[in-house]
């Protein structure tokens, strides 16, 4: 049942709430203390006090909400104090140690995990798609807190019980945001949050944020399947009741207490089999489905029984997942039967612990503050999150956060179906559907999987590619003398632990080759430039240009160089900026407060004060260059640099000095004795550059039809970028769009390059 189905609050309701979570702890808690709850009540009223939703109403509404849905999830007392603070530490003048403080360590550890996923950004696959040259920032950063995410949940899984409750609270609550907003927060939640829900087992959360997302990405869709429902359950309700009637009536003659109801499937999954299978819901003939529920696990088998005798079982559809549970630990009987009168339906049978497991999954078994270091996970609980610790593994093996993205909602998706197989000592293995004997190998080990050769399902040899089926008994052949996995396993496997290792094992094995390629093409890059590289690079200047590109160690960088990740000459331009650094702090003859006013300044006096290390100055066009005042500086055609590039100044002849980005093609291939001329250049700082503007050149490939230009023109005016010239032409059906634009940032460009990829047609956008 969907608790506060939104409603217009007052500025005083919020008690209502408050008095409602008291209630619904109470039915579970009856003895419980719930002072802390009270103290937590009267921090976030006093902290949100100020704050409004979008719809107007006092802040204080959202967490007493998250509460109440963490309340009908019978949660403890720790998540429900932090469900109740999660936006503090992040929307409020209050800090962590301030919760710490007031609540304790466990519960501030729970709020700063929370606050921490509240900064996920999202952008949908369909944003992406033509994005397959570079990866953006944004989706750096987006790719980085899905990680942190997921070690947030191995830490404490109520972290993502918190969230997920706060996702349904904003989703119920989505009208209020604008409509491009309305669809990025459900497919996100399509995406990512309602399979975590259902991998925790949560089905009563995951229904409901499947059907809203829907609601917001296809509402013609919703509102069609919503109707279509209504009509069947009116016009087949006398039938429904007339099974629920009779099956109750055996289950009383043969002895066996217990409930038996029948309701409708939730929107989303019939919405989903439509789709699938292009069929319209008329021709569906499971929409509805009857539930059973019993006191023990004998009762079920027993009522299996009585159905199957009073009604015909269609062959193929019946699943016991109580001898093989999902791994979301979710156990019931389903069989297909169809009465006397042809009436086809499906009926599910389980026990009331089951029930209770189905519906609040994880949340309804989990024990908390049983050991030092959190969560204790007694007897079987740990083999439940399984799926939990994989992903950890193979998230810390993928370095490339587009892949990760990918393979992160591709690992969540692939969920939905199971397969049960055998080990040849009888161990059960679940694998998602589609598996094949390789995913089967390295979900037993990873040198299992190095080392296949073969492999036999139920005593045959089967082929790489066989499909595994639930009761397959399967062993893995394997020889030290293989020389390891086939690349061409990537395009066989279904399971992303298995791609993830494959891919490792063929970086390890390329990595020594590309450590030297990347050290040769450093050392001719150099050699050209006649510097000695070994004189150079001392540890200090290796760990600056690790910090400066991001890697982990100087070994990565080379092989990043050597697979062509890195560009070589940029690295050691970089490289002799950092040597002129050094030499520059190392100098005595430091010259205080040297004003240079000649905006046309000699070559020669530049150089002569390079040489005796003057002190850098700010330059009114916004760049600081190293050693000169108010010089005139311009920046370059060729490369066009702009507020967030990384940049370096060349002293020209009497035309001061050009301001170049450092991956520039005539950057890097200066000559020996131009060399000499380059100078340290830096953008000043954000409030300094804020009303400055910088032109830059896009090229834009689309398709050849009427008003793509329009819309191009439209998504820059609203972006607030100005349009200095514009150059098209068409080719093979294709429009070819050079556009000048006059922007603030970098991350402005980025920004509305995003927008405009998303405008149908495009297919790409290069900056020039």
């Amino acid at each position: 049942m969907c608790i506060l189905n939104y409603v217009k609050w007052g500025d005083y309701m919020y008690e209502k709430l408050y008095s409602i979570l008291l209630k619904k702890v109470k039915q579970y808690h009856p003895a419980q203390d719930v002072s802390s709850i009270e103290k937590a009540y009267k921090l976030a009223l006093d902290a949100h006090k100020e704050q409004y939703r979008k719809s107007g109403e006092p802040y204080i509404i959202h967490p007493l909400s998250v509460a109440i849905i963490l309340a009908e999830l019978g949660s403890d007392m720790e998540s429900l104090v932090a469900g109740i603070l999660h936006d503090v530490i992040e929307d409020t003048d209050y800090t962590y140690q301030d919760i710490v403080d007031n609540f304790g360590e466990e519960v501030a550890l729970l709020v700063d995990g929370v606050t921490k996923l509240d900064r996920i950004t999202y952008q949908s696959e369909k944003e992406n798609k033509n994005s397959k040259q570079n990866i953006s920032k944004l989706e750096e950063l987006q790719a980085e807190n899905y990680r942190k995410m997921f070690l947030a949940m191995a830490k404490d899984i109520r972290v993502i019980i918190i969230k997920i409750a706060d996702r349904l609270h904003n989703m119920r609550t989505l009208e209020y945001m604008r409509p491009e907003k309305q669809k990025e927060k459900a497919q996100e939640t399509l995406d990512i949050y309602s399979p975590l829900a259902h991998r925790l087992g949560i089905a009563k959360i995951r229904y409901e944020l499947e059907d809203l997302s829907l609601m917001y990405l296809d509402p013609h869709g919703y509102e069609y399947v919503k109707r279509k429902i209504k009509y069947q359950q009116e016009k087949r309700q006398e039938i429904l009741n007339k099974i629920v009637t009779s099956i109750k009536e055996k289950m009383d003659n043969a002895n066996i207490k217990g409930t038996v109801e029948g309701r409708p499937k939730h929107i989303y999954s019939i919405y989903k089999k439509m789709k699938r299978k292009n069929i319209g819901i008329d021709q569906m003939y499971d929409i509805f489905a009857v539930r059973a529920i019993v006191n023990n696990v004998m009762e079920c088998y027993s009522i299996l029984g009585i159905v199957h005798e009073a009604y015909i079982p269609i062959p193929g559809r019946f699943k016991d997942y109580i001898a093989m549970p999902k791994q979301n630990m979710y156990q019931s009987l389903h069989t297909t039967l169809t009465s006397k009168d042809l009436e086809t339906f499906e009926l599910q049978i389980k026990t009331w612990d089951m029930y209770k497991t189905a519906e609040y999954g994880i949340a309804a078994h989990w024990k908390y503050k049983e050991s030092p270091g959190g969560i204790v996970k007694p007897g079987s609980e740990e083999a439940k999150l399984s799926w939990l610790r994989q992903m950890l593994d193979w998230q810390r093996d993928l370095s490339d956060n587009k892949e990760y993205l990918a393979d992160l909602k591709t690992e969540l998706s692939m969920f939905q179906d199971s397969v049960y197989c055998f080990t040849p000592k009888g161990e059960v293995i679940s694998l998602i559907a589609g598996s094949t004997p390789i995913d089967f190998a390295y979900l037993i080990h990873s040198s299992i999987g190095n080392h296949m050769i073969g492999a036999r399902v139920n005593s045959k040899i089967v082929p790489f590619d066989y499909e595994l089926n639930t009761g397959d008994k399967v062993e893995i052949l394997t020889s030290r003398n293989t020389k390891g996995p086939k690349k061409e396993w990537c395009n066989i496997v279904k399971t992303t632990q298995a791609k993830t290792k494959i891919n490792q094992w063929f970086r390890k094995q390329n990595k020594e080759e590309n450590i030297e390629k990347g050290k040769f093409l450093l050392e001719e890059v150099a050699n050209k430039k006649r510097i000695n590289l070994e004189e150079l690079l001392n540890d200090d200047r290796k760990k600056y240009l690790i910090d400066r590109y991001n890697y982990l160690d100087w070994d990565s960088l080379l092989a990043g160089v050597g697979y062509g990740g890195l560009k070589e000459g940029q690295v050691v331009n970089r490289l002799l900026a950092k040597v002129k650094e050094d030499e520059f702090l190392d100098s005595k003859k430091i010259i205080e407060n040297l004003n240079i006013s000649d905006k046309n300044i000699d070559l020669n006096d530049v150089l002569e004060i390079q040489k005796n290390k003057i002190i850098p100055k700010k330059s009114k066009s916004g760049i600081v260059v190293r050693g000169i005042g108010d010089v005139f500086v311009r920046f370059s055609r060729c490369c066009n640099p702009v507020p967030g590039d990384e940049i370096v100044g060349f002293v020209t002849r009497g035309r001061g000095v050009s301001i170049h980005r450092t991956d520039c093609k005539n950057i890097i291939n200066l000559t020996d004795d131009d060399l000499n001329r380059l100078i340290d250049a830096e953008w000043e700082g954000k409030e300094i550059i804020a009303d400055m503007s910088y032109r830059v050149e896009i090229n834009i490939v689309c398709e050849d039809r009427l008003g793509i230009l329009v819309g191009i023109s439209r998504v820059l005016e609203e972006s607030k970028i100005e349009i200095r010239s514009i150059q098209s032409r068409t080719t093979n059906d294709k429009a070819i769009f050079n556009l000048l634009l006059e922007i603030k940032s970098r991350e402005q460009l980025e920004k509305v390059c995003d927008k405009i990829l998303s405008l149908p047609g495009v297919d790409n956008i290069n900056r020039v």
